[in-house]
């Protein structure tokens, strides 16, 4: 039997394998195969990369910005030349399509691209002479140490909202990514390290709850970012802060897409197909939730919903006409089965089964098909909880009044989207409804890298959205001066070139 690999910490630019006696599986969720070894850091190891990150700040964050993004530019291009390797670690390890895991490092790279402006984002504001001969300035520096704890289902693009921004504002920072996909982050690092930041701007230490615990405690890390379930954001915001810690928490989400009457049905059809059924649905802005207004519109998205979620294209991240890969985990597969049951039992109508999927040669994989479940009211669990699979719920709603309500009466805010033709609905679905992203005929409204990605409500703790604008803000401190001159002695004439030096 082939020795598994165990996969390294990466600090102070140097891969470090943990002295953990505690390990992980890291699994192949298309065959169920152990692919490697994961050590479970411990809290003396973070605190190590958290010394190697503090000393490597005191330079960094006085290097200038046009200097500091020079790298940035050289990242960029290396993680566009090897995206295809990169791609293929995330299906290996989380099971998504090659084609998704393509579209997810763009977005990552987008980030990376915003980065590269930082010094024109970090330009402070002056005003002169606000007083007698007094003139203010305000000026936005670094954290110094900041860290980053991110999900399975993101495993490159969740990492590259939080460390780009932040190396670029002149902090070093911290990654403690999923441990159920670590590889791609270790082949990201790798292209960091080679498009030349210095050692120890950019530490990667792998670990559980323990890691987590030990970032948030540590007094030398000034701001966390955090990206996953609602529980545990909500954990982590309060524990950092309790600490004196900036935190940025992102939870859960109950993404909802309303269907007026007057939609066009076909684009509101595809579009539901891909915002639930893609990534297997383990997307924190996947719409799960259909809400059709009236029975007229509700039966007609069903009937055109239907054939398409039986015929989706299941398979392993290999099969090139594949539309969906496996869930990460046999545990997410046991539970997303779990909750289709507890559907059955509400009394919702289980119109397309996605139970029991075996696929010839990966009988062992973690696969389900698509799931379709009609007249689901809001009192029932699969309403509540966040499935976090390949299951969309229809809930229908007698009017626009009713969808809307819906909407603003469920926890989470994260995303939400209309369809339809009607510029009066729409503008009033984009003003009312209280959500933090809001898309109109666009099923996913991810904003681009320049805007700001955050939800509301228990979608969000903390002040601050991720990456964009937001992202700059959160990464620096707002210091500003105000100064006046005492009378000096006014030099003579002078004769030479005036210079900086």
């Amino acid at each position: 039997m082939q020795s598994l690999e165990k996969i390294p910490n990466a600090i102070g630019g140097r891969k470090v394998l943990s002295v953990s006696a505690r390990t992980t599986a890291v699994f192949n969720p298309a065959t169920g195969e152990q692919s490697a070894i994961l050590p479970l850091s411990e809290t003396a190891e973070v605190n190590a990369a958290v010394a190697v990150a503090k000393a490597a700040a005191v330079e960094w964050g006085v290097t200038p910005p046009l200097k500091r993004v020079k790298p940035m530019f050289k990242f960029k291009e290396l993680l566009e030349r090897y995206a295809n390797d990169i791609a293929r670690a995330i299906s290996k390890e989380h099971g998504k399509t090659h084609a998704d895991a393509l579209g997810e490092l763009a977005r990552g790279i987008d980030v990376v691209d915003f980065a590269c402006g930082i010094p024109h984002l970090l330009k402070g504001e002056y005003s002169r002479n606000v007083g007698p001969d007094i003139d203010s300035w305000s000026d936005r520096q670094p954290l110094g140490v900041v860290a980053g704890i991110t999900p399975f289902n993101f495993p490159a693009m969740v990492p590259m909202w939080m460390y780009p921004v932040a190396v670029a504002c002149g902090n070093t920072f911290i990654l403690k990514p999923s441990e159920r996909d670590p590889s791609a982050v270790m082949l990201a690092w790798d292209l960091f390290q080679e498009a030349g930041f210095p050692d120890g701007v950019l530490n990667v230490v792998h670990g559980d709850k323990s890691a987590v615990d030990a970032i948030l405690d540590h007094r030398d890390i000034a701001a966390v970012s955090f990206v996953g379930s609602t529980p545990i954001a909500e954990y982590v915001y309060a524990r950092g802060t309790e600490t004196g810690k900036r935190v940025q928490a992102l939870g859960g989400a109950k993404n909802h897409m309303i269907i007026m009457p007057d939609a066009d049905m076909d684009q509101a059809v595809d579009a539901l197909m891909g915002a639930g059924y893609g990534s297997a649905g383990e997307r924190c802005m996947a719409i799960s939730v259909a809400v059709p207004v009236g029975e007229e519109t509700a039966d007609r998205l069903v009937a055109a919903l239907t054939p398409k979620v039986r015929n989706l294209k299941i398979g392993p991240s290999t099969d090139a006409d594949a539309e969906m890969g496996p869930v990460i985990t046999a545990d997410a597969k046991r539970r997303i089965a779990g909750l289709i049951d507890l559907g059955v039992q509400e009394g919702a109508k289980l119109v397309v089964d996605g139970r029991g999927l075996e696929l010839q040669g990966y009988e062992n994989g973690y696969f389900l098909g698509g799931t379709l479940f009609d007249h689901v009211n809001p009192e029932m669990a699969i309403y509540k909880q966040e499935i976090f699979g390949p299951v969309l719920s229809v809930v229908r709603a007698k009017s626009y009044d009713d969808a809307a309500k819906l909407i603003n009466d469920h926890e989470y805010g994260n995303g939400t989207a209309i369809f339809t033709r009607d510029g009066d609905t729409a503008r009033a679905f984009a003003d009312k409804i209280q959500v933090g992203m809001v898309g109109i005929n666009v099923p996913i409204p991810v904003p681009v890298a320049y805007h700001s990605f955050g939800g509301w409500k228990r979608s969000l703790f903390g002040d601050h959205a991720i990456y964009g604008p937001e992202g700059v803000r959160f990464y620096t401190r707002l210091k500003t001066v105000t100064a006046r001159w005492p009378t000096g002695i006014r030099s003579g004439a002078q004769f030479h070139f005036p210079t900086t030096k």
